[in-house]
């Protein structure tokens, strides 16, 4: 089972155009920049494409080799992905000297020892990751490197820990049946092996429930849908709330979709999907102060994934905290150039706060932000236009003439 922090986001598309229209235009060649690379990298492990990640990880690094947790550490992820256990425990190790003992990068390191069959490495890694457990699986992992060392008495005391964390996971019951039977407590074995067997019935006849629910909101009523929908909410379960929530989502019915995202979030207050659906949600629903927490909360550990940034620009236009929305915007067009909406709508608020700046004579300021519009649209008149304008004001005439020149150039070529 891969950790949950990078399992699949499941990010609805269109970020800033999924509530709004936003006009189409052709993007600007941008350089490659580590931003972008980071950018790349984070797409390719929401796609699962680790070979990708890779190499967007490795270039990032490439030009800026600080980039240790933004960077390094998700390149461990990738390469730990593709069974590169060697390499990936080297990125680890090499973090982990950098940061010192941050609790995922001992979370991965005690996998790679389980998978070498180095239970008591296992072990000392995973008990540092317990002092902040970062995933789910987490005891699990841990309880059973005691087993698989002899300790059966840790071994069950993490495993039933881990049961209370996540106790739809078949498993942790799996597992306990086994311990259970060399201890010679056999009724108890069966017990567990049983309830592992009923969660496996339980996952498939919820996903015959998920179909029904979908089916129901797609084309019965609200009211006889949510009768088959709430049977899959599970006030413990980030993940199955998840689930629920994106299928209310999915066939517009928001307000059904808050409940389940509000105590996944509850749940899994460092999950960027989870965050992200929530603040989503908030945004659909024109709840703009509300959907802001969310999004900080989920900044602060993940920089730098295109989503989020695009998703909080977009809120902070909308309350109208336009100079933080543009560095957002900013950000997140840094790092996913490829997208269309995103540099129109900097182009326009660009424009927009260039001119605010300009009647303030902040002109250095205003000079930025046309500068930025100029490189977003490079075909358009109307920055060089600006700045020719404002190089007057601040008496450079041969940088006012040059600006004017271009304008003109590219007037006559529209």
């Amino acid at each position: 089972m891969r950790p949950q922090a990078f399992r699949t986001l499941v990010l609805l598309a269109g970020i800033l155009c999924s509530s709004v229209a936003c006009p189409q235009a052709s993007p600007a060649q941008s350089p490659e920049t580590a931003e972008s690379h980071l950018g790349k990298g984070y797409d390719a492990l929401r796609q699962d494409r680790y070979q990708i990640a890779e190499e967007e990880f490795r270039a990032a690094l490439a030009l800026d080799a600080s980039l240790v947790l933004r960077a390094q550490f998700p390149l461990a992820v990738a390469l730990f992905e593709q069974h590169k256990s060697a390499e990936a425990r080297r990125e680890f190790e090499a973090v982990r000297k950098a940061t010192g003992d941050h609790p995922n990068v001992s979370y991965y390191l005690g996998r790679l020892d389980v998978e070498k069959g180095d239970f008591a490495g296992a072990i000392r890694n995973f008990s540092t990751a317990m002092t902040k457990p970062p995933f789910p699986d987490t005891a699990y992992y841990l309880g059973f490197a005691y087993f698989k060392q002899g300790n059966l008495a840790n071994a069950e005391k993490w495993l039933k820990e881990a049961q209370q964390a996540n106790p739809r996971d078949s498993r942790i019951p799996y597992q306990l049946g086994f311990v259970y039977r060399k201890q010679g407590r056999e009724e108890e074995s069966q017990k567990a092996m049983a309830l592992s067997a009923d969660l496996h019935r339980l996952d498939n006849s919820e996903a015959q429930l998920r179909t029904e629910c979908g089916e129901k909101l797609e084309k019965g009523t609200r009211e006889e849908a949510h009768v088959v929908c709430d049977t899959l909410y599970h006030n413990d379960d980030a993940d199955r709330l998840t689930a629920l929530g994106m299928i209310y989502a999915q066939h517009g019915d928001l307000e059904a979709s808050l409940k389940p995202f509000l105590r996944a979030a509850e749940l899994s207050p460092h999950s960027p999907q989870v965050q992200y659906n929530l603040a989503l949600t908030y945004f659909q629903l024109n709840r703009l102060q509300e959907a802001r927490p969310p999004l900080e909360t989920a900044l602060k550990r993940w920089p730098d994934l295109f989503p989020l940034n695009a998703l909080y620009g977009a809120v902070l236009m909308k309350i109208g905290e336009e100079d933080r929305a543009y560095d957002a915007l900013m950000h997140a067009h840094q790092l996913n150039p490829q997208d269309t909406s995103t540099p129109e709508t900097l182009y326009l608020l660009g424009l927009k706060l260039a001119e605010k700046d300009d009647a303030a004579k902040k002109y250095s300021s205003a000079l930025r932000y046309l500068t930025d519009a100029a490189k977003l649209r490079p075909q358009e008149p109307e920055p060089h236009t600006k700045m020719a304008d404002l190089y007057s004001k601040l008496g450079e005439a041969a940088k006012a003439a040059a600006e004017g020149r271009e304008a003109v150039r590219l007037s006559h070529e529209r």
